[in-house]
């Protein structure tokens, strides 16, 4: 065979499967039955398999009738403790007037009770003098006592409106937490029957659909599966399972290729996404998954695939090779030309026994150097080469003494051997001659 420039690859053959970037499992927030699917954006169809469907766009509704009366109940409900609220605020709102009344009252009797006690006490110095009557001061004793009486109610009736305006607080905070809670029940309910329309989170395609019409759905701690949902087909993963012997060579940016069989003649392309390191393994065989990034903007790929991975970790175009089996052949000693003989045929006599018995031996080649044969009259030389990549054909070499287009040796084939007929041999009719 000759030397020729080839491209060589290093593969690593592996099977996985096709997959969507990522997948949105839509599900249901609250128990119902179906009435109606959505239509698509840009049609009047309804959503179904293969619908292309944007963000908000809706799916699917489900019948909302106690959704709605719960929502009515819930603001009734509201509506009645902000009246509640309202008049309790306006409750605290006459407490303070009534406060303010008080103060203004306590004002004017503290200012009565002074100048009674100032009258009383003129009084008193004049009475002791004899210059006023007994009646006279008993009236200014009686009008400070009386004063000083309204002052003690008038500071009474400051503790009472202070306590009044203290509940009317109190009342205000109780209504304003059933004000608030009604606000969240209402919120709560107003929620659950916006979810009653069910809307696509993302952009994407629809899968799979799980429901029908009339179906009823229940919501528990599990949301029910009602839409499966691709986010963008135009880039798909492809999930690779590779031995764990393989797994060392793998790393993320590497080329990849491989074939699906639903295209049998197309190969497309790749590169390594990423490793994974939850390992699985079967029957005592651990194996790894890797994630290949998949350009898909042709749309010929499917989700769910089954895909013949080659993971390409080295490559060479145009290098000059040589078939594997050159690498292999070695020719008998009595084929190798004169001056070749001595180095590269086995050894005889003593230096053989000593190579049986593990000591050195003159032919061995360090694990990148081959020979390879070229003829040479009647027999073979040889040609030391050092060997780079291979793959199942071709061996990428390095030599001086090697050029494209140099035959080389790549095996023998015994002359065969003419065959003489007896004539006085019975035939057997139908058989084979031997």
């Amino acid at each position: 065979a000759k030397v020729s420039r080839e491209d060589i690859a290093v593969k690593i053959s592996a099977s996985g499967t096709v997959e969507p970037e990522e997948f949105v499992d839509v599900g249901a927030q609250v128990a119902g039955k179906i009435i109606e699917f959505g239509t698509e954006p840009n049609s009047d169809k309804a959503i179904d398999y293969g619908s292309i469907v944007e963000p908000g766009t809706v799916l699917a509704k489900i019948d909302d009738a106690l959704y709605t009366a719960e929502v009515q109940l819930a603001r009734s409900a509201m509506h009645q403790s902000q009246h509640q609220l309202r008049n309790a605020e306006s409750g605290v709102v006459k407490a303070q007037a009534d406060l303010r009344r008080a103060e203004a009252d306590l004002l004017r009797l503290q200012s009565v009770a002074k100048q009674a006690d100032q009258q009383w006490k003129r009084t008193e110095g004049l009475f002791k003098n004899k210059v006023v009557g007994d009646q006279e001061y008993e009236l200014a004793e009686t009008a400070m006592t009386t004063a000083k009486a309204q002052l003690a109610v008038g500071e009474a009736t400051i503790e009472q409106a202070k306590a009044s305006l203290d509940a009317a607080k109190i009342a205000v905070g109780e209504s304003q937490s059933r004000f608030e809670g009604t606000q969240a029940l209402l919120s709560k309910a107003e929620k659950n029957l916006d979810y009653t329309t069910i809307r696509s989170p993302i952009r994407g395609v629809i899968v799979d659909r799980r429901v029908n019409i009339g179906q009823t759905v229940v919501s528990n701690l599990n949301a029910p599966s009602l839409f499966l949902i691709a986010k963008d087909l135009r880039k798909l993963e492809v999930w690779a399972s590779v031995n764990e012997a393989d797994i060392g060579v793998i790393a993320v940016g590497m080329p990849v290729e491989f074939t699906v069989d639903a295209f049998p003649n197309e190969v497309f392309h790749g590169n390594v996404k990423q490793v994974r390191l939850n390992a699985s393994m079967t029957q005592s065989v651990v194996t790894y998954t890797v994630v290949v990034g998949v350009d898909n903007t042709s749309g010929k790929l499917l989700p769910y695939l089954t895909a013949n991975v080659r993971f390409i970790v080295a490559q060479k175009s145009r290098a000059l090779a040589i078939p594997g089996a050159a690498a292999r052949w070695k020719p008998k000693p009595e084929q190798i030309a004169e001056g070749y003989r001595s180095r590269y045929a086995p050894t005889s006599g003593k230096n053989d026994k000593a190579s049986k018995a593990g000591g050195p031996s003159k032919t061995a080649t360090p694990p990148n150097q081959a020979t390879v044969w070229v003829v040479d009259g009647s027999f073979v030389k040889p040609i030391d080469v050092t060997i780079g990549i291979a793959d199942a054909n071709f061996i990428e070499v390095t030599s001086t003494e090697l050029t494209e287009g140099t035959e080389i040796v790549v095996g023998e084939q015994a002359a065969a051997r003419k065959q003489t007929k007896n004539p006085f041999a019975p035939s057997i009719a139908g058989g084979i001659e031997k």
